[in-house]
């Protein structure tokens, strides 16, 4: 009984190993994700802009007529719905989405409760003071200006919401609402607007630890640059003083171009003096050994 060769009809007919699929590589989804953040950025932007227009517009104007009311409406209920197909979209490209849902929670309580819906206030922020500078100090100044300006209207949107129409209240308009919160955000306090309904002490509270915050940020951000522009004005003897060498001369490191030149002197005067001494030894002695 002869046996098929290998290759043969048995041998093809014989079922092989299954191939498996090809895994995508670890930072696809990462990959993923990321193109949807930046394709959706700026509609994003345009749409959070147009949320906090249609919240604005009934806080401003109480006695707008009832069409634009219902206008605005229904374009907080169209971009709630964006936002929640975009976090949708995220959250299954994410690689792990149980892990961005968890780092996420403001955007799912928005998502998972409508009532939460002014909160998309703090997305306007966001996504606003994502600027793209060149220098950090740049990008730095841009967070603090956007996002004092933005809270400050945030703040006075939502506290006049909060205030209208409770007893006792002192903030009765959107005036009221943005000197109180210039007040607050300032750390200034003046006392003379205050919120009394849990609402708006909530509000109060966030605007009052957003203020420290940018505060914290524009101190740091005058600091940095202080020193710098002291740094570059120095005088020319304090440059050398301080470096060791020439005066303009810009540091490497630790020391000076003009030291490391100035040392690689040294170091070359050095070996050819040690080498003539070497020769000059050499010389006397084969003299000494020529005349004995």
């Amino acid at each position: 009984m002869t046996s098929s060769p290998p290759g043969g009809p048995r041998d093809a007919a014989r079922p092989g190993p299954r191939e498996r699929p090809p895994s995508s590589p670890p930072g696809a989804g990462h990959a993923r994700l990321r193109r949807w953040q930046g394709a959706t950025e700026w509609p994003l932007t345009a749409i959070s802009l147009l949320f906090l227009l249609a919240y604005a517009i009934p806080i401003a104007r109480p006695d707008v007529p009832a069409d634009v009311r219902s206008a605005c409406s229904f374009v907080l209920a169209v971009t709630w719905l964006l936002f929640v197909v975009d976090y949708v979209v995220r959250v299954r490209l994410a690689p792990r989405p149980w892990v961005y849902v968890r780092r996420h929670p403001l955007e799912l309580a928005v998502v998972v409760l409508p009532v939460l819906r002014p909160l998309l206030l703090v997305s306007v922020v966001v996504r606003l003071n994502r600027v793209n500078a060149v220098r950090l100090r740049g990008r730095v100044v841009r967070f603090a200006a956007a996002g004092t300006a933005l809270l400050v209207t945030v703040g006075a949107l939502t506290v006049t919401q909060a205030e209208r129409g409770v007893p006792g209240a002192d903030i009765v308009n959107l005036g009221d609402g943005f000197w109180w919160a210039m007040v607050t955000i300032t750390t200034v306090g003046y006392g003379d607007l205050a919120p009394v309904s849990p609402v708006g002490r909530v509000i109060a509270v966030c605007l009052m630890l957003g203020g420290i915050a940018l505060l914290g940020v524009v101190t740091a951000t005058l600091s940095s640059w202080l020193v710098e522009r002291v740094t570059d004005t120095s005088s020319p003897d304090d440059r050398l003083g301080a470096a060791g060498g020439p005066a303009g001369e810009a540091p490497v490191g630790m020391v000076s171009q003009a030291q490391v030149a100035l040392l690689v002197a040294q170091v070359q005067e050095l070996r050819a003096q040690i080498i003539a001494d070497r020769q000059r030894a050499q010389a006397q002695g084969e003299s000494g050994s020529a005349g004995e």
